[in-house]
């Protein structure tokens, strides 16, 4: 069973969206450092984003690991959705967005951040999960040497923070993270209901809606 929550429908469907079981279409992962797998992606965004909290972003770099446990996300569907890069239609730029899930999208803002999105759903509808903080596990000094002078409660707590701690930028666009041995998912630990909260994106553009939607995804400290 599909459940797709596109922006024109009811925002009711959102429990619904985010409480589907996982032991389907090879959604399954047994194991913490187990990687996931391309049925996960393939779901409907919004049931990605919620499950991508608490899973494992890993980032192999100069031979060394570097982990964390993702925090916050946002999610970002079709070309109705106006506060997505996909709002005007393919471009060079979000090409990555309209491929397979399980790839990466990776752009570049204000000509210097980079921000690392999941790519979901089926190869041609844009859809893709931004990834907005992570909470170092492995490879801390490496993640510090990137960003150096920032206190660790602020290391990786953004999407460009991030990017620069694990060394994420446009060579990894259009990435696969079920076939890459640079940078993949692990299923790690998902955060319980209790502690999870969705609200509206921050500072995103588009009309009413797309401000509104509680498309972002965060886990609260325990």
């Amino acid at each position: 069973m599909q459940i797709t929550v596109r922006l024109g429908e009811p925002i009711r469907r959102l429990a619904d969206a985010v409480s589907m079981p996982l032991d389907f279409d090879g959604a399954t992962v047994s194991s913490g450092h187990e990687r996931l797998r391309r049925g996960f992606f393939l779901r409907p965004t919004l049931t990605v984003a919620r499950d991508l909290l608490g899973r494992t972003l890993v980032r192999m770099l100069d031979g060394q690991r570097l982990a964390g446990r993702i925090s916050e996300v946002e999610a970002y569907i079709g070309e109705d959705d106006l506060a997505s890069h996909a709002a005007r239609g393919l471009t060079p730029r979000n090409r990555a967005m309209y491929g397979s899930g399980g790839l990466t999208y990776v752009y570049l803002i204000y000509g210097m951040h980079h921000c690392l999105n999941v790519v979901t759903e089926e190869e041609g509808f844009p859809a893709a999960v931004l990834i907005r903080a992570i909470q170092p596990l492995e490879g801390l000094a490496l993640m510090e040497s990137r960003r150096p002078g920032r206190p660790l409660r602020s290391l990786t707590d953004g999407p460009a923070k991030l990017c620069q701690a694990l060394a994420i930028d446009r060579r990894l666009d259009g990435y696969d993270l079920i076939a890459g041995e640079a940078l993949w998912l692990e299923a790690g630990a998902p955060a319980p209901e209790a502690l999870v909260r969705a609200t509206p994106r921050i500072n995103v553009g588009g009309d009413a809606q797309a401000r509104a939607v509680p498309w972002r995804f965060v886990v609260q400290a325990e």
